[in-house]
């Protein structure tokens, strides 16, 4: 049986890349490890982590197509993120004009959550540890 270790890091390509970037560094903290540019393939490559740990990906292509997320499509659903405390992410989103929706309860779990959308309306949920 293959042995995987762990989710090594998830890209995301963008469809403005200085929108994006703010968003997943200076709204949700994630750090700029390395950011290059690719000239052969006019194209940024961010790489970004949580609390130093690798996770993120963000590019930019010319005129990536737009992928669909609502109403729900096949393939990647959402990214979620762990935080300590849901209320705080909450107000903090808010504030910083990130439309959220409701906070809700996992029906399996019992703990909450709530989400958002990324500047490309990727699907992204909060998840009370």
């Amino acid at each position: 049986m293959l042995s995987l270790n762990k989710v090594h890091h998830i890209a995301i390509i963008c469809s403005d890349y200085a929108v994006s970037k703010r968003f997943y560094t200076e709204i949700l903290g994630l750090t700029i490890i390395q950011e290059v540019y690719r000239n052969e393939r006019q194209s940024y490559k961010l790489d970004l982590a949580i609390n130093g740990n690798y996770c993120l990906e963000l590019f930019s292509f010319p005129n990536p197509p737009q992928r669909p997320s609502r109403p729900e499509a096949a393939g990647l659903r959402h990214l979620a993120f762990e935080v300590d405390n849901i209320d705080i992410t909450h107000e903090y989103l808010l504030k910083n004009n990130i439309e959220a929706e409701a906070i809700r309860i996992d029906e399996y779990t019992g703990k909450r959550f709530f989400f958002i959308a990324d500047p490309d309306e990727l699907p992204i949920e909060f998840y009370n540890r």
